[in-house]
């Protein structure tokens, strides 16, 4: 069996750790920073915070293309420092039209620098541990939710937000570092003498999978948005950042099996067990506010279980999704493959976050979003099994 855990592997996952860490520590304090600093609404926040994923889904069909017609490294490494020097201009930010022109700036560098990362990564697994590989690379991300959050909900309360913003760029650099070490052979470039077309920036044959993956983006954009938010109306005793711990550990825990399964030819068994899976944890979600008023005390160890439920269904998808592009690609297409995936999970994502706020201004509240997120990966069950399963078994290459 050909060798997974490299020198160069290891690297990349800590690259993308520290990456990742960076990121998900703002991710639940932004709500709290734009309340706070000034004033803004959940739609606001919404519509605000969606716009950093907006830009990283319009970089990403271009940043595919690029990738696909240069050298990969370099490429990494400077979107990768203007990631990270992109947290700098938070504190800096006046209005809330300021903080979104940056954010909308940062946006850009993620959606470059984690579509680089995700097809670098593929240039130095074996093929025969690719699945397994890019499972255990998505564990460096689910290790990063566990600190990440915990630590910006436990500095927010201490120390104050400016803390956060200079830890987010410590860690940004410590990533960097890991990431110019990663040795990565010169690829073979393919410049196709063809005009340029829709099927240049995204895989058209990843069309079907793409939107059964932005249905479920949703969802998780929401709950990993407005937990802490949805927390605190709730009045949940329990440290807010323990339910990303939990998350992170159903996370890590599908993925130690996950990444084997899809190496054994069971990909869509993989996403679609895992996607029924993250059903129940929506609802149960949902069901935390009727539950909270009559039963505490069990809506209290509800919680608990709930974040472990998600973890599991989504870490069982999640690498599948992303083999399942990558083998629908060939090897000079590996960027377009990558940007296509990371292109439907950020336009779910951004409709999360947008009707999440919107709803969540409602009087149904966060539970009818959460209700809402339930019902799209149903719809997103039932577009697999039917439609995009049967088409990837049909035109997958490997």
């Amino acid at each position: 069996m050909e060798r997974l855990w490299s020198f160069n592997f290891v690297r990349a996952c800590l690259a993308n750790f520290l990456l990742f860490f960076a990121f998900y520590l703002l991710i639940p304090v932004f709500p709290l920073y734009l309340i706070d600093t000034f004033g803004a609404t959940k739609s606001t926040i919404g519509i605000v915070l969606s716009s950093y994923t907006i830009a990283a889904l319009l970089i990403r069909p271009f940043s595919g293309f690029v990738l696909d017609m240069a050298q990969r490294k370099p490429l990494y490494l400077t979107a990768f420092f203007v990631f990270v020097m992109s947290f700098v201009s938070y504190p800096l930010a006046l209005t809330i039209g300021m903080f979104m022109v940056f954010r909308i700036l940062h946006g850009f560098a993620f959606g470059f620098v984690t579509t680089a990362g995700n097809s670098l990564v593929v240039d130095i697994l074996p093929a025969s541990r690719r699945g397994e590989g890019l499972g255990f690379f998505g564990v460096a991300n689910n290790l990063a939710m566990v600190v990440g959050p915990m630590t910006g909900l436990l500095m927010q309360s201490r120390i104050g937000y400016p803390a956060i913003f200079y830890t987010a760029i410590a860690s940004g650099l410590a990533g960097f570092v890991f990431a110019v070490s990663i040795k990565v052979q010169k690829i073979e470039i393919v410049r196709e003498n063809v005009p340029l077309a829709l099927d240049r920036f995204f895989l058209m044959k990843g069309i079907q999978a793409g939107i059964t993956l932005m249905l479920i983006g949703i969802p998780y954009g929401m709950f990993i948005t407005y937990l802490a938010v949805y927390g605190k109306e709730l009045g949940i005793q329990t440290d807010l950042g323990f339910f990303f711990s939990l998350l992170a550990v159903g996370l890590i825990g599908s993925r130690l099996f996950s990444g084997k399964m899809v190496d054994r030819g069971k990909l869509t068994n993989a996403i679609e067990y895992g996607l029924l899976i993250s059903v129940a944890g929506m609802i149960l979600l949902a069901s935390l506010q009727r539950l909270m008023p009559v039963w505490p005390a069990f809506a209290e160890i509800l919680f608990l279980i709930i974040p472990v439920i998600l973890g599991i269904g989504y870490g069982l998808t999640f690498p599948a999704y992303n083999t399942l592009f990558m083998n629908l690609a060939p090897h000079n297409r590996r960027a377009t493959a990558s940007s296509t995936f990371m292109t439907s999970w950020d336009t779910g994502v951004g409709a999360g976050l947008v009707l999440g706020g919107s709803l969540g201004d409602t009087e149904g509240g966060l539970a009818l979003a959460f209700g809402v997120g339930g019902l799209l990966i149903v719809f997103s069950y039932v577009l697999f099994h039917t439609i995009a399963g049967p088409h990837f078994k049909t035109n997958k290459l490997r």
